[in-house]
């Protein structure tokens, strides 16, 4: 029986340092894409899954995410001493998102077609899977440079290696942060254990993505948003 998660975790503590001067003054989820901040475009994505508890957690300029966050159904977790990073900011989050398995989304990026959170709960099979990764090729994604982070088997499973692009959105079960000692750490670390277990997996997303970590990337983005509404 499949049992998809209903808490998600929102990550919005980063520097946004390749964003450069943009971010001087202003956290990155907090820049404007097509008229809208991007932590917006990623709560959209949350309320078109109607996902029932939302955490984010917040450090660089914290306060503006807070800001613009209240009054929202969104519960905040301060990294205000140090930035634990995506594992460690997970693992301080957990008391509030509750037992088992999450749903984890970045805030720097945009995206068009199907909701990858939906694409994501259809796909989860928690008695094979500790981890669900949502994934483009390389060639669709766009303000990405590199070769891909994952090679994606036949049977879904994922390895390390080039050929698809992790887009930030995945269905996690976060057994396994208690084993890591480090205080901030990369949930790379936790894949690490799973893919070696056998249970990390990845879904293909069918529509647009556009990396947002470079202030070129911010009219890619807006190029296809725009094609996508036309």
């Amino acid at each position: 029986m499949r049992t998809p998660p209903d808490a998600l975790m929102l990550f919005a503590a980063g520097r946004g340092t390749r964003m450069k001067h943009l971010t001087e003054t202003r956290p990155k989820p907090l820049i404007a894409v097509a008229g809208c901040p991007l932590i917006d475009h990623a709560l959209a994505l949350v309320q078109g899954a109607q996902i029932g508890r939302v955490v984010a957690n917040t450090h660089y300029l914290g306060d503006q995410v807070a800001a613009h966050l209240a009054g929202r159904d969104v519960v905040v977790s301060e990294e205000s001493d140090a930035l634990l990073e995506t594992g460690g900011g997970l693992r301080k989050a957990l008391p509030l998102l509750g037992p088992g398995p999450v749903f984890t989304l970045n805030t720097d990026a945009a995206w068009t077609g199907p909701n990858v959170l939906q694409t994501l709960r259809a796909a989860w099979e928690p008695a094979r899977m500790s981890a669900l990764l949502a994934l483009v090729p390389v060639a669709a994604a766009r303000g990405y440079q590199g070769e891909g982070d994952f090679t994606l088997l036949p049977d879904g499973q994922i390895r390390r290696g080039p050929g698809y692009v992790y887009t930030g959105a995945q269905i996690l079960d976060p057994a396994g942060l208690e084993t890591i000692s480090e205080q901030a750490f990369s949930l790379n670390l936790l894949w690490n254990q799973i893919i070696a277990a056998g249970r990390a997996y990845g879904v293909v997303h069918s529509g647009g993505w556009c990396d947002v970590g470079r202030p070129d990337c911010i009219a890619l983005a807006e190029e296809m948003l725009a094609d996508a509404a036309s």
